[in-house]
């Protein structure tokens, strides 16, 4: 009895300690400045006049193709789906505080673990569903086509793949941010192995278990909460697969397809495929890489980013739960 009980005190303390760094750490982000320009090039083209085009072209160059002449633009100030898509905009975001407050906590967590990044500037648009751009980030710019926000169950989305609709809900907002800025330090993997390129993704999510501390797994995965609960109920099962198949160190490109790339399910080729969501290999990653991770915090995120992937994988001790 007394050794069980020093061993819940241990426990105990060892909680207690977690919680105190965790709480410093937050505190610490939470005192760092961050200047914040939103600019909503979506209100600024739907209350533009023809004349106001040229003005909009100097502002703007991003969003003017050269080759695009200004007849063009003009006739989009009164094109009906143009019209259509500003106005379910407008009632999905009657203004934009919430992800502008959700922005600047995000870049906090960013420039907390990255202190010398640079904040983009936030330009809102219409960017007519190109749910494959949904947000597009570079040195100096943060695109966000608001339209790719709308929930999935909006006529806009009507036809579309639900493994692709599922996700344009503003809830995936800023874990879409999170990885778009995952993927400028996160580099590719010259190693052509199933781990580590599952490992590859692993390290993104796991980018955004530290950018995104209050956002849920199912969110950062950009699965739905159900999705999320079959692949923590099925993890050992899946991982029992992947090693009796011999799959991890397999250099076939079909396991991309399988399990890493988007898709409506998972490609096991057994009869509970269909249960699945797609991408568990992306999944299974990120549990890897969360094992490595807590047992070895000392390790901090740039050196975790540059471990091999193999080394990550052994030092990690990854064992999935029955």
């Amino acid at each position: 009895m007394k050794r069980y009980l020093q061993f819940f005190v241990i426990l105990g303390i060892f909680i207690v300690f977690s919680c105190q760094e965790k709480d410093k750490t937050e505190v610490a982000i939470n005192a760092i400045p961050v200047n914040l320009e939103v600019v909503r090039f979506d209100d600024e083209f739907a209350n533009a006049k023809p004349e106001a085009i040229p003005i909009l072209k100097n502002s703007f160059p991003y969003l003017f193709p050269e080759q695009v002449p200004d007849s063009v633009w003009i006739m989009k100030l009164t094109d009906t789906l143009q019209l259509e898509l500003k106005a379910e905009i407008d009632k999905a975001f009657p203004n934009f505080k919430t992800q502008e407050k959700e922005l600047i906590t995000l870049f906090k967590h960013i420039k907390y673990y990255v202190p010398n990044y640079e904040v983009p500037k936030v330009v809102t648009l219409v960017s007519e569903v190109q749910y494959d751009a949904r947000v597009v980030l570079t040195d100096s710019l943060l695109l966000i086509g608001l339209d790719n926000y709308l929930g999935p169950e909006h006529k806009f989305y009507a036809g579309m793949s639900n493994y692709i609709a599922k996700a344009l809900n503003k809830d995936y907002m800023m874990a879409d941010v999170a990885g778009a800025f995952a993927k400028t330090i996160n580099k590719f993997p010259r190693n052509r192995t199933f781990l580590s390129r599952m490992v590859y993704y692993g390290k993104e999510l796991w980018i955004k278990d530290k950018l995104l501390p209050k956002a849920t797994d199912a969110e950062k995965i950009g699965f739905t909460p159900e999705e999320m609960a079959w692949a923590k109920a099925n993890e050992e099962q899946m991982w029992r697969y992947f090693i009796e198949q011999e799959l991890l160190y397999s250099t076939a490109s079909e396991l991309d397809r399988r399990f890493l790339d988007p898709a409506p399910f998972s490609k096991f080729r057994l009869e509970l495929d269909n249960e699945t969501p797609g991408r568990l290999g992306r999944y299974m990653g990120w549990q890897i890489v969360r094992a490595y991770a807590k047992n070895n915090p000392e390790v901090s995120l740039m050196e975790l980013l540059d471990m091999p992937s193999d080394e990550l994988f052994k030092k990690s001790n990854y064992k999935p739960k029955k």
